[in-house]
């Protein structure tokens, strides 16, 4: 039996940062490194590692292909390529979801303790504020309960936060109150002092933060979105942010990216805008995933991660 040909398709720079642990990663699976290229008669290729904005976009020549092995955790470009008919598996990344955990963590946090005023007002005065609630006090709610969501969830109630979390499905967390569907949307919106937006890029979540759902949103609410630009109405929000009736949102991702410097959200006091840093696939650990799910293919194993082509994740 000959060894897997493994096309590593993405932009030129990311091969000086893949290939060593890549190749680190193969062997410690047992599979040999050789066939690891970034050029091959499509007709050779057995594996694809993948990102969708390479120059691989017809999947069609690639008559062997047993599998795309995306390297970003976020599909929405690669899903309804109708060229592609071999499994896909999306990136789920121990670096990345820990990444992930940190930053929203860390802006809940933030926002929980109001630290922004402290940080930012500080004038010579001594003002007796008021003391911010404890964890448990303070509704989270989590949208969107797949890796990533879960995994942020988790470590809220870990820290005692009165945790809810909203998916398309059902799903069952625990410590989490779940909600699921169009039923249960408004119950999480409706207890969502601070929300964090993890959902993917779908059809069914285009906009799903829109006028009327951010009005179900508790007076002041607070917004931390890392998941994916499009889920908010940007329009509605800044009317939202305009009336007071969300407090702040922290964005991180967005429609148009890098974000244009006349943006209103770079100037508005009330939003944070970050560069789309919140987290980040790690070489080292992405590379044990995708050497794990060609071991896999190798064995004739179950692939792991595989995307649902009619959910779009």
């Amino acid at each position: 039996m000959s060894d897997p040909v493994i096309l590593f398709a993405a932009r030129p720079e990311r091969w000086a940062t893949y290939e060593a642990p890549l190749r680190t990663a193969l062997a410690k699976a047992g599979v040999s490194d050789s066939g690891l290229v970034l050029q091959a008669a499509p007709e050779t290729v057995d594996y694809i590692v993948y990102a969708p904005n390479s120059e691989v976009q017809d999947f069609t020549p690639y008559t062997r292909l047993k599998a795309v092995l995306n390297l970003w955790a976020g599909v929405e470009q690669v899903v309804g390529n109708e060229t592609l008919r071999v499994p896909l598996a999306r990136m789920v990344d121990s670096g990345l979801t820990d990444g992930m955990v940190e930053w929203c963590v860390g802006h809940v946090l933030r926002h929980h303790l109001g630290m922004d005023v402290h940080i930012h007002g500080q004038d010579g005065i001594w003002r007796n504020g008021e003391v911010p609630p404890l964890a448990r006090d303070r509704n989270v709610v989590v949208f969107g309960l797949g890796a990533l969501g879960r995994a942020v969830a988790e470590a809220l109630v870990g820290l005692g936060f009165n945790v809810s979390g909203w998916a398309r499905s059902e799903k069952r967390i625990d410590g989490v109150s779940c909600f699921a569907g169009d039923d249960g949307l408004a119950a999480a919106l409706e207890r969502a002092e601070i929300a964090v937006l993890l959902l993917p890029d779908t059809p069914a979540t285009t906009d799903l933060f829109h006028a009327e759902t951010l009005a179900q949103m508790p007076h002041g609410a607070v917004i931390v979105n890392p998941g994916r630009g499009p889920l908010i109405d940007d329009t509605a929000l800044l009317a939202a942010l305009h009336t007071g009736k969300i407090g702040h949102a922290t964005l991180d991702v967005f429609r148009v990216e890098p974000l244009p410097a006349d943006d209103p959200f770079w100037a508005h006091p009330n939003v944070t805008v970050t560069p789309h840093i919140a987290s980040e696939t790690r070489a080292d650990t992405a590379s044990e995933v995708i050497a794990e799910n060609i071991r896999r293919g190798e064995a004739g194993e179950p692939f792991l991660h595989l995307v649902d082509r009619e959910a779009g994740y």
